[in-house]
């Protein structure tokens, strides 16, 4: 029998990625995105099903989620993929931006599992894999609004798995670092310059110099952390947190066995403040 997962914002990247190495295992997949019409690749694969779903929309949720129902009979696991992130100080970022942020990091993916929990619980049986980064673990300077909104997403994994494990329903947490796709790009698009806020400037130089040469390292690609993603689905095991993050892996490290302020003057030290 055959196992179907429904994976959000799989037009591109990671969520594309996905779905090809679901569907070339044998799965279903529920391929959904925001404007399926404009998909031309994954439609032609006989296991994929191009779905119209936008996290910020329930009526589209809801749809999408009872279609793949009834075409495939049961969805065993929701893949939650979409997501965007912005850079820039805090204070140059526009409230209406960073509302959507959360709009679309958290609240997308809160809408998304609260539509399909009846389903997993009527079956006593679902796995929720969410999405999130390295910037979960640990933030870095300009970038204080994606990092809130997967610290966000971290804390609302960790503590609705405790709660769904009873029903026999998983949550597990994908931790990539840098990933060789589009989404830096589409990211670099909402760069909040500092226009009026000279005192950032100078810092901001500073602080996207290191990034910048934190990018130069190895990236993993959106086929190495789709594989990640198809493991955590089948291994069987109750692990909540997956790590893929070649080139932050000394960040994870200082995180983990630091003690928290030693981290920190670690981090202020990196990135050209005083500890």
């Amino acid at each position: 029998m055959s196992h179907t997962i429904l994976i959000t914002g799989a037009s591109s990247g990671i969520g594309k990625a996905a779905a090809h190495h679901f569907a070339a295992q044998g799965w279903n997949v529920i391929a959904s995105m925001r404007q399926p019409e404009k998909e031309h690749e994954l439609g032609q694969v006989s296991n994929i099903s191009l779905a119209r779903l936008d996290v910020q929309d329930p009526a589209t949720i809801a749809s999408a989620i009872a279609a793949g129902i009834e075409q495939f009979g049961a969805i065993d696991v929701l893949l939650n993929n979409a997501g965007f992130g912005q850079y820039g100080a805090f204070e140059a970022i526009a409230p209406a931006q960073i509302q959507a942020q959360f709009d679309v990091n958290v609240f997308g993916v809160m809408n998304t599992i609260r539509a399909i929990l009846p389903h997993f619980r009527q079956r006593r049986a679902g796995l929720i894999i969410n999405v999130s980064s390295g910037i979960g673990r640990f933030t870095l300077p300009m970038l204080s609004m994606y990092a809130a909104s997967k610290f966000a997403l971290e804390g609302f994994s960790e503590g609705l798995s405790y709660e769904l494990l009873p029903l026999n329903i998983g949550v597990k947490i994908i931790e990539p670092g840098g990933v060789a796709t589009d989404f830096h790009t589409r990211s670099n698009e909402l760069f909040a310059p500092n226009g009026g806020l000279a005192d950032y400037d100078a810092y901001a130089a500073t602080a996207f110099g290191v990034l910048g040469a934190m990018g130069q390292a190895r990236l993993s690609t959106a086929e190495e952390v789709a594989a990640v993603i198809y493991g955590a689905a089948t291994d069987g095991t109750n692990t909540l947190r997956y790590v893929i993050a070649p080139d932050i892996q000394a960040l994870f490290e200082a995180r983990t066995n630091l003690p928290d302020q030693e981290y920190v003057n670690f981090m202020r030290k990196k990135f050209g403040l005083e500890a």
